[in-house]
């Protein structure tokens, strides 16, 4: 009997968790997978209007409120306000590493489980367009370096295009880490 390789969603499932002492962070992104063998996340193109990352592809989320009690609720709030994405329909499975954005902020990644028929809608002040990538894409696509100069010089940080989109920065770094530590793809690619 031929043994059935266990769906994508299931892989990395079964590799995240929850840090048992868990340190707030300056903000918190939703990495939101759909309930799929081989899941599709959501990003979002912000606004061209926006006076931070106007146009840029991100995953749901921003700054702490002061009446944000954890990273999860950071995460969750943002991607209701941004997307209409409905919290308590969000299985909650892990986290990934914090990253450190441009502007210095800490943000932690949070990955939860949606309904493949979720009825999204972008917020038209804050986000031009939703879209998903699939991660079987991620897995067995190598990121691009994309060169990003900064005041402090220029960094070489890793890229995807996805649906016409580049995808890079913090959000590249963060779907590099998802395949890294959700499905143990080894990706060597210098820490910003």
């Amino acid at each position: 009997m031929t043994a059935v390789a266990p769906s994508l969603r299931l892989r990395l499932e079964s590799q995240l968790r929850f840090a048992k002492h868990r340190r707030k962070a300056d903000a918190a992104v939703l990495l939101a997978m759909t309930d799929e063998d081989d899941p599709r996340i959501l990003l979002s193109k912000r606004a061209g209007n926006l006076n931070q990352h106007a146009g840029e592809v991100s995953l749901p989320g921003g700054k702490r409120d002061l009446s944000d009690t954890s990273n999860i609720a950071v995460a969750l709030r943002e991607a209701w306000e941004e997307t209409a994405l409905d919290p308590f329909s969000v299985r909650l499975v892990g986290e990934l590493p914090t990253q450190t954005a441009r502007s210095g902020l800490s943000v932690k990644p949070i990955v939860g489980v949606i309904p493949a028929d979720s009825v999204l809608v972008a917020h038209p002040g804050e986000i031009e367009k939703l879209f998903f990538v699939r991660l079987s894409y991620l897995l067995n696509e190598n990121p691009v370096p994309y060169r990003v100069a900064m005041k402090a010089g220029t960094f070489v940080v890793p890229s995807f295009q996805v649906e016409g989109e580049v995808v890079w920065g913090l959000t590249g770094r963060i779907l590099v880490d998802l395949v890294r530590y959700g499905l143990g793809k080894k990706i060597d690619w210098p820490m910003f």
